[in-house]
């Protein structure tokens, strides 16, 4: 590997162990094994490689995630695949922890960076839209806007609710089947 991608995931590596905010350019360095010189010359700043590296994380987690719901039997009724589903997610919630608590810490660094605002944006957008079409058995090209803002959204701010429950307090933390049991109260209430 080149300087860039040892940075890359030296920086990951960082973002894994000490979280977006206890990262310095000195920890970065030695766990890449370059200068801190480098960091500027590749990236700018710590904030740029640090940014660049959680994206990165997180398009491969989302490619995990999207690996793990291609896996749900399509055969299975609609809300056993769904229970199936978020076993997977809230899975991948803990083995994935200390992503998910970068990801946190980046949406609260967002309010003062653009460029990792848009890089979040960009990724909600692409996570909508990839939950909306599983959810609905449609291809995401195909995909009306309205699908993408009601099912996509729905699922991607109960996604963040249950991972913050998992992150938090595990043991009481809903399950996937306690997750649609409460999607089936909440909408057989709204009638």
């Amino acid at each position: 590997m080149g300087n860039r991608e040892d940075l890359l995931a030296g920086a990951r590596r960082c973002l894994e162990e000490k979280g977006w905010a206890r990262t310095t350019v000195r920890d970065i360095s030695a766990a890449a094994g370059v200068s801190m010189a480098a960091i500027g010359y590749h990236f700018g700043s710590r904030e740029a490689l640090l940014n660049a590296a959680l994206v990165e994380a997180m398009r491969e987690w989302g490619e995990q995630i999207g690996a793990a719901m291609a896996t749900v039997d399509e055969a299975a009724a609609p809300g056993e695949r769904f229970e199936a589903l978020w076993d997977r997610l809230i899975a991948s919630i803990g083995e994935h922890r200390t992503l998910w608590l970068a990801n946190l810490e980046a949406m609260v660094q967002a309010e003062h960076s653009p460029e990792l605002r848009d890089e979040l944006v960009a990724g909600q957008r692409e996570g909508r839209r990839g939950m909306a079409a599983h959810l609905v058995d449609g291809d995401e090209a195909d995909l009306a806007d309205r699908e993408v803002r009601t099912v996509g959204s729905v699922h991607l701010a109960l996604l963040l609710g249950v991972m913050a429950q998992w992150l938090n307090d595990p043991d009481q933390a809903p399950t996937g089947a306690e997750v649609l049991a409460g999607l089936r109260a909440l909408t057989a209430r709204m009638g």
